[in-house]
């Protein structure tokens, strides 16, 4: 028996007074899937007292958050850089739970963040573990008894290119020549991220692992090797979300790691500023029993008034031209069939 599953990007429903429009254009569309699965980059949360626009969290009113369980939503990821502050990740985690939307990625202690989201549907179950790399270092890490995100920590150094590894740059026998920028993850993070994904294997049927990472358009090295690692510890499929920008897709294994879905409904960002004309990504999966069948992928932008849309694919040639290329350079095929672009699992 065929199933369906859906990914989409990063959910802020910062300023929403009508939780209909967000994804009044497109939950017809979400409502189809056994599983829906969205990064929840904001809050449910009202703050006590005025506060800075400059202060970190994305605060958003419950009343917004019915906007998830109208469009659908099964299941949310809590684990990034803005789900921040004690009291407003405990009223996130009670709201989600009033609606009845599973969550994973953060907890009133280090196990509960850490802790996957398993929901069954139609025989199926199914499991969601997310972690972040993008985070503050004033206590956001979830700890033994206080609130917080589980986290898998990355590293950075900067090496001098003596080997030549980039033929524009000159050599390093002169001053000013740019670094080698270099990026892992701790391995002590990445073995329990191991664990918890091979636990996770014995409970779900399929094992979906979501990560917050990411620097503007790059994929970095920690980033492939989290995505590898997941993937060998038993994931099905891997997603990739925070950087805001729509990034290339691995097929690694015959599995499908989404590096980037960019935005799904994302009207107000930083400062409190409009957050762009942004291009995101919505991923669709099909399973034959409990195996990926087919992976295919479509664009989606959003309007003055917050809705986002599906964009038919001939509307966006560069941005599909842009995924193929930086896609090719992992040995992944994408082909366009209508509206969707099908990634080719082998």
């Amino acid at each position: 028996m065929h199933r369906s599953m859906i990914f989409t990007g990063d959910i802020n429903l910062m300023n929403v007074t009508d939780p209909v429009v967000p994804f009044a254009r497109v939950s017809a569309a979400l409502k189809g899937a056994d599983a829906l699965f969205g990064n929840l980059e904001c809050c449910v949360y009202v703050p006590p007292a005025e506060r800075s626009l400059m202060d970190e969290g994305f605060y958003a009113a419950p009343s917004a958050a019915r906007a998830l369980s109208l469009a659908g939503y099964h299941a949310v990821g809590n684990a990034n850089n803005v789900n921040y502050g004690a009291e407003a990740i405990r009223s996130t985690l009670r709201e989600l739970d009033k609606l009845g939307i599973a969550h994973a990625g953060a907890g009133l202690d280090r196990d509960q963040a850490r802790a996957p989201a398993i929901i069954e549907r139609n025989g199926l179950r199914f499991g969601f573990l997310q972690r972040t790399s993008v985070y503050w270092p004033t206590n956001h890490e979830a700890g033994e008894h206080s609130p917080g995100v589980a986290v898998l920590r990355g590293h950075t150094a900067y090496q001098l290119p003596l080997h030549k590894t980039r033929p524009e740059v000159p050599p390093a026998n002169r001053p000013g020549v740019p670094p080698e920028i270099l990026t892992w993850a701790d391995p002590g993070y990445l073995a329990q991220y191991r664990e918890d994904l091979a636990a996770l294997k014995k409970q779900a049927d399929i094992v979906v692992a979501s990560h917050h990472w990411g620097l503007y358009e790059d994929v970095l090295q920690y980033m492939t090797e989290i995505a590898h690692a997941a993937i060998d510890a038993g994931a099905d499929i891997v997603i990739g979300h925070g950087p805001h920008y729509s990034l290339p897709v691995e097929v690694y294994k015959g599995r499908p790691v989404f590096y980037g879905l960019g935005n799904f409904s994302f009207h107000t960002g930083h400062g409190g500023r409009k957050h762009g004309d942004w291009v995101g990504m919505i991923v669709r999966v099909t399973l034959e029993e409990r195996n990926v069948e087919t992976v295919s992928f479509q664009f989606v932008r959003h309007n003055d008034r917050n809705e986002t849309l599906l964009r038919p694919m001939k509307d966006e040639p560069d941005m599909l031209a842009k995924i193929v290329e930086r896609s090719a350079r992992f040995g992944t095929r994408i082909e366009v069939e209508g509206d969707a672009a099908l990634v080719r699992l082998s």
